[in-house]
């Protein structure tokens, strides 16, 4: 029987290193005497083995090798301490109940002493369960009961890995960092004091100069207080990577709300009434605009420096009842990585995308509500498509990206140079590839139509509901039916929805009711599938969960983090162009290229559910439509056989549905 650590290491260990280490030695990678002194080193120092392998050969570990002298090391500090080991590679740590451990219970400093990380707490037995690289260790024992004893919490023990260890440790202090930041930078953004020093503005102090850099708004506390709020909306507004700021005049107070993920929210609380006319004021100096007119729209635009990068602000203002309601929507391309895989994640659908790119000519349409990331998905494809032999030329309002090589060209229709016009002057300029930021009118239609027709690829965008509604768009346009057919290559119809956050989703099986209200079988299959839900907390449970320190620090109570897209892709085929020559109807058409294999809006935003990237509420929001259902249904109907009870999918030669055990069934 082995009665101390010690006898237990002598059973694993037989020479002057580990076992692994012979076979490192005969792959290679160290000989006899590097490991030798390595062991030592790693005794010595407290390095891991690993880590001076990786300094002495210069070389790093295989990761086949790797992975085995991790399995190793644990199985042996299993048997060396008696106690269970942890993997974070393996098993899950949930991050936010460390980092709640460590600010609440045990400090940092003990954990980075005794080289330990608390991974939960457990109601019964009342007890925090420690990793330790040392589970043995005396003195980190009694410190640790020390803490633990006054709440009546028990100490129960896991081994880990050093490497292990400390990459939990790195991470938390990485997130600590991240969080005193956005405290700094929540700090710097308070209105409260300059509101303090508004109490009687009167709209001539409002000051006209322009600050230049957003980044130092904490040093603006001399500015003029309006100048200081709005720059540190502006601030607020960046720090947060929302789209659009909507700064709107009500009866009793000035409304702030930041669209963010394509869902509007309160930016702060509701601000005096007697600082719109400044405030409004303000924004129409910084874009340039007239600010004795106060009953017409205007439009203009800011460009401000914020961290190093140039951002600019598209401005619009609007008479309203109460005042001049004022929305800007935020251009930053700094942030957005181009390339058609980083945005289709669909490998079928990313394929014939790619396809249609690479043609020489033709007309590709890019469809979708505004805010959906079209010109993101155009300068995506132009990317593909950029390189020195090859003439590029854009026109579009506002240009949003810059890529090298490209001519770009800004709409100015105060002076008539329109999309048509821009166009026109394109085809004299030897071009290959044309992008149209949008086309709205009949002229830039046929045009584009004409362009493609004679030997050049032309991108545009569209603002209908799905791939097939494009067609008819062109024709109520004036555009024929046969030119659409001969010109188009394909339509892309696009979505944004939120990507349910990671760290905080919850998981459910959906009943039969909630699958059938997506057109989804209610077989065993689907009923046992897993699903996540969104863990959206009301402001009033943010608070509290910020207060106990159990906020998700990704998400912030939202329950989502970022967004992704949803792809329709409609290749043109014989029997699509057959059909768009004949004018017929849209539901025909989509419903002949669900039958060709065309994935709905619908069918891919439901296999981002099924991946867990969001959720059934988001589908619902966003791209659920009955004629998008219906087309689909009647696609899957005319290729199987349904349960006219449970609506499961059922093979020809059953005579009785499985599921419910009746016999009748339709097709």
């Amino acid at each position: 029987m082995v009665n101390s650590s010690s006898q237990r290491r002598a059973l694993i260990v037989k020479n002057d290193f580990p076992a692994f280490g012979n076979k490192l030695i005969e792959a290679g990678y160290v000989n006899h005497e590097q490991m030798k002194y390595a062991v030592a080193e790693s005794r010595t120092t407290g390095k891991p083995l690993t880590e001076v392998l990786k300094a002495l050969s210069g070389r790093q570990l295989p990761p086949d090798l790797l992975r085995q002298y991790k399995k190793q090391q644990l199985f042996e500090l299993k048997i060396l301490y008696g106690v269970e080991f942890i993997d974070p590679e393996l098993k899950q740590v949930a991050n936010h109940q460390v980092e709640d451990l460590i600010d609440n219970l045990i400090p940092i400093e003990v954990c980075q002493r005794y080289r330990l990380v608390p991974l939960a707490k457990n109601a019964r037995p009342p007890s925090v369960l420690v990793a330790m690289v040392n589970p043995d260790h005396l003195e980190a024992q009694d410190d640790l009961k020390r803490i633990l004893r006054p709440r009546g919490l028990e100490l129960q023990r896991m081994v880990i890995a050093l490497e292990d260890c400390l990459q939990l440790l790195d991470k938390y202090r990485e997130e600590q960092g991240k969080r005193q930041k956005q405290l700094e930078l929540q700090k710097a953004v308070d209105v409260k004091a300059d509101l303090e020093e508004l109490e009687f503005l009167a709209l001539d102090k409002v000051a006209d100069e322009l600050d230049d850099d957003l980044s130092d708004v904490m040093k603006g506390a001399d500015d003029a207080p309006i100048i200081n709020l709005v720059n540190k909306i502006l601030a607020k507004a960046l720090q947060e990577e929302v789209s659009d700021i909507h700064i709107e005049p009500q009866e009793e107070s000035l409304r702030i709300r930041f669209r963010k993920d394509s869902v509007l929210r309160q930016a702060f609380d509701p601000l005096p009434k007697m600082i719109i006319p400044a405030v409004t004021a303000r924004f129409k100096i910084i874009s340039n605009l007239d600010i004795a007119e106060r009953r017409m729209p205007q439009d203009g635009r800011i460009r401000r420096l914020y961290q190093g990068r140039k951002i600019d602000f598209r401005v619009s203002t609007l008479p309203s009842r109460y005042g001049e309601k004022v929305v800007l929507r935020i251009l930053d391309n700094s942030v957005t990585q181009l390339g058609l895989d980083k945005l289709i994640g669909d490998p079928q659908s990313l394929a014939i995308v790619q396809e249609m790119v690479s043609r020489p000519f033709g007309l590709i349409l890019v469809t979708g509500p505004t805010g959906s990331g079209k010109t993101t998905t155009l300068y995506s494809a132009l990317a593909e498509r950029n390189s020195p032999g090859i003439n590029i030329s854009t026109v579009e309002d506002p240009i949003e990206y810059t890529l090298p090589g490209l001519t770009q060209v800004q709409v100015i229709r105060e002076k008539g140079l329109d999309f048509a016009l821009a166009l026109r002057a394109f085809l004299r300029q030897d071009p290959d590839v044309l992008l149209v930021g949008e086309t709205r009118d009949s002229e830039t239609a046929k045009t584009a139509i004409e362009a493609a027709l004679t030997g050049h690829l032309v991108l545009t965008t569209l603002h209908t509901n799905d791939a097939a509604g494009a067609i008819v768009r062109l024709e109520e346009m004036g555009v024929e039916p046969f030119m659409v057919s001969s010109s188009l290559i394909g339509v892309l119809a696009q979505r944004l929805v939120r990507r349910v956050c990671t760290d905080c989703r919850v998981a459910y099986t959906p009943s039969s009711a909630e699958l059938a209200h997506f057109g989804l079988s209610a077989s065993p299959g689907n009923v046992a599938l897993t699903i996540y839900k969104a863990n959206t907390l009301q402001p009033e449970a943010v608070q509290a969960a910020k207060t106990k320190g159990q906020l998700c620090p990704k998400c912030y109570g939202v329950g989502y983090k970022g967004r992704c897209g949803v792809y329709e892709v409609m290749r043109m085929t014989e029997r699509l162009q057959g059909l768009i020559t004949e004018g017929a109807p849209t539901e025909r058409i989509k419903e002949v290229a669900v039958e060709e294999g065309m994935k709905t809006l619908l069918a891919y935003s439901l296999e981002l559910v099924h991946q867990g990237h969001t959720t059934l509420e988001e589908v619902e929001r966003v791209t659920f439509t009955d004629s998008g259902l219906e087309a689909e249904l009647k696609a899957k109907r005319k290729s199987s056989l349904e349960c006219r009870t449970c609506h499961a999918e059922l093979k020809p030669e059953w005579l009785e549905c499985p599921y419910c055990m009746r016999v009748r069934f339709q097709d």
